[in-house]
C-alpha cells in the first residue's frame, strides 16, 4: 500500500513549485525527511506529508495570508475535481499528523549543505566565519504553551503576557544563512542551548560569540574537539586573568576555571588560555577581545577586531526573520506546542532559501550578499513564487530564474550617509493595554 501511495504521488503531483527557487531544495530531500521520521501518508490524501512540508515553508513566506489562501494560491494540494478546495480544519489535521520532525530533519540537512556550498568564496584566512547568539519568540497564550514554554518573570511578581520560546542559532556571517539552531522553553538558560550546538560547528571555523557566552565550558568545549575551531568573544568588566607573555595591547593570558564549573564538568582543566587584544572603536571606547587565534603574524589585531564587528550580522538576521518575514506579528501563527516547533523550523528553511538565492545572485556579480536588500528581495521572491503557482509552463522556468536573479542584484542597498544628530532613545509605543499576569503560587 505504501508503494502504491508513492506511485500515486509521482503520477499526480507536479514537482512542487518551490523548486522554482532553483535546485536548492530537491524533492528527494523532502521524501527522505518524511520517510526517516515515519511521517509518510498511507492513505491517498489531498495533503500528504510531503505537501505539508512545503506548506509550512510557504506559510513562512506568506505570513500575511491565511492557510487556506496559501493552499489555493500556490496549488499545494493534490488535484481533486469533486473537492477543489481544502478546508482549514483539513489543513490543521494534516499538520498535526506530520508533526515537527520532518521539518527539523529537512532544516538540518539543507542548512549544512547550503552553508558549505560556496564557503570558499567567503573564507577568512582559510576559516569559515560564524556567530552564535540567542533570541526569543512569543506564542499564543494557551495553557499548553504556558506550561511548556513558560515566560519571563519580573521583579514586581508578574510574568510576561505571552509565553516565549528561547532559541540559540549559529549563523554564517558572510551570507546570513542559519547553519544550526535549537529551540525550547524560555526557562532553559542560553548556555545549555549553546552547548548543544557546539558539536554542529564545522572544523576550520571561527565563531564570534556574544559576551554572555563567556564560559570556559563552552569555549574550551569548542576548541578542545574537532580541528581548527576558534572563537572571538568580548571580555566582561569583572573578568580576571594572569598575563603570560606579550604587551598590554596584545598578550597571552591565563584564566582560572571556577570550582563550580569543574564540578559540573570534571574534564575541564584548572586553567585555560586565550589571546587578549585591546581595541578602540569609533567612539573611543576600549574593549578587550579574547580569542584562540594565537598566531600574531597571521591574525593581526585589526583583522580580529573586524571579525568581531561583523557579529552584528546575526542580529540583522533575527530582525529579518522576526520583523520582515513574520511581519512584526505579536505571536507565532501556531497555537499548539508541536505546531510552534513545526512553524519555527519551516520559517528557518524559508529564510535560508531566500538568503541562499541572494548569495547566489551576489556571487554572480561579485558583490557581498549583505549588500542586497533583504526586504525587496523577499517581496520579489514572494511575487515570483505566486506567479509560478499560477503558471504551469515549466518551459518558462529558466527565464524566470534568470529574471529573478537579475532583479535581486539590482536591489543593492544604498550607501547611507553618516549620522548628523546624536542618537536618541525613544519610548516604545504601546499598541495595546498592558496585561499583567500574576505568578502562580
Amino acid at each position: 500500500m505504501f508503494d502504491d501511495t508513492l506511485h500515486f504521488l509521482a503520477n499526480h503531483l507536479e514537482s512542487p513549485d518551490w523548486a522554482r527557487l532553483g535546485e536548492h531544495l530537491p524533492y528527494e530531500w523532502v521524501e527522505q525527511a518524511v520517510l526517516s521520521t515515519e511521517a509518510a501518508s498511507i492513505r491517498h490524501r489531498r495533503l500528504p506529508a510531503e505537501q505539508v512540508v512545503w506548506l509550512m515553508v510557504a506559510l513562512a513566506l506568506y505570513r500575511h495570508k491565511s492557510i487556506s489562501e496559501v493552499l489555493d494560491d500556490l496549488g499545494l494540494a493534490v488535484p481533486d475535481s469533486q473537492t477543489p478546495f481544502v478546508s482549514k480544519s483539513a489543513a490543521a489535521q494534516a499538520r498535526q499528523r506530520v508533526g515537527q520532525a520532518p521539518l527539523k530533519w529537512l532544516f538540518e540537512r539543507s542548512a549544512r549543505h547550503w552553508v558549505a556550498q560556496d564557503k570558499k568564496a567567503y573564507l577568512f584566512k582559510g576559516l569559515q566565519l560564524f556567530a552564535m547568539d540567542g533570541t526569543t519568540l512569543r506564542t499564543h497564550d494557551t495553557v499548553e504553551n504556558r506550561e511548556h514554554f513558560g515566560a519571563q518573570s519580573y521583579a514586581s511578581d508578574t510574568v510576561a503576557s505571552y509565553p516565549q520560546v528561547r532559541g540559540v542559532t549559529v549563523t554564517s556571517l558572510p551570507t546570513h544563512l542559519v547553519h544550526s539552531a535549537v529551540f525550547g522553553p524560555y526557562s532553559t538558560n542560553e548556555m545549555l542551548y549553546a552547548k548543544q550546538l557546539l558539536g554542529a560547528i564545522p572544523n576550520e571555523s571561527l565563531t564570534v560569540f556574544d559576551q554572555g557566552f563567556l564560559s570556559a565550558e563552552i569555549l574550551c568545549g569548542l576548541t578542545g574537539s574537532g580541528a581548527e575551531r576558534h572563537f572571538i568573544i568580548s571580555s566582561k568588566s569583572n573578568t580576571k586573568w594572569e598575563a603570560i607573555e606579550g604587551e598590554s595591547e596584545d598578550m597571552l593570558v591565563r584564566m582560572r576555571v571556577s570550582p563550580q564549573a569543574r564540578a559540573k564538568c570534571p574534564e575541564l582543566p584548572e586553567f585555560w588560555e586565550a589571546r587578549a587584544i585591546t581595541v578602540v572603536d569609533a567612539q573611543a571606547r576600549k574593549r578587550i577581545l579574547l580569542t584562540s587565534l594565537r598566531d600574531r603574524r597571521r591574525y593581526k589585531p585589526s583583522d580580529i577586531a573586524l571579525c568581531y564587528d561583523k557579529r552584528w550580522g546575526i542580529e540583522t538576521s533575527y530582525r529579518e526573520l522576526k520583523q520582515t518575514m513574520l511581519g512584526t506579528a505579536l505571536t507565532l501563527r501556531s497555537k499548539t506546542v508541536d505546531g510552534v516547533y513545526q512553524e519555527i523550523w519551516g520559517t528557518l528553511i524559508a529564510y535560508n532559501l531566500i538568503r541562499l538565492e541572494i548569495a547566489k545572485a551576489a556571487l554572480a556579480v561579485k558583490c557581498e550578499p549583505t549588500e542586497v536588500s533583504f526586504i525587496r528581495a523577499f517581496h520579489l521572491i514572494q511575487f515570483e513564487l505566486h506567479w509560478a503557482g499560477v503558471t504551469r509552463s515549466y518551459g518558462k522556468l529558466p527565464a524566470s530564474m534568470k529574471h529573478l536573479r537579475e532583479r535581486l542584484v539590482s536591489l543593492l542597498n544604498d550607501e547611507r550617509p553618516g549620522r548628523k544628530c546624536d542618537r536618541a532613545v525613544k519610548a516604545t509605543p504601546k499598541r495595546y493595554a498592558v496585561r499583567k499576569v500574576k505568578k502562580l503560587p
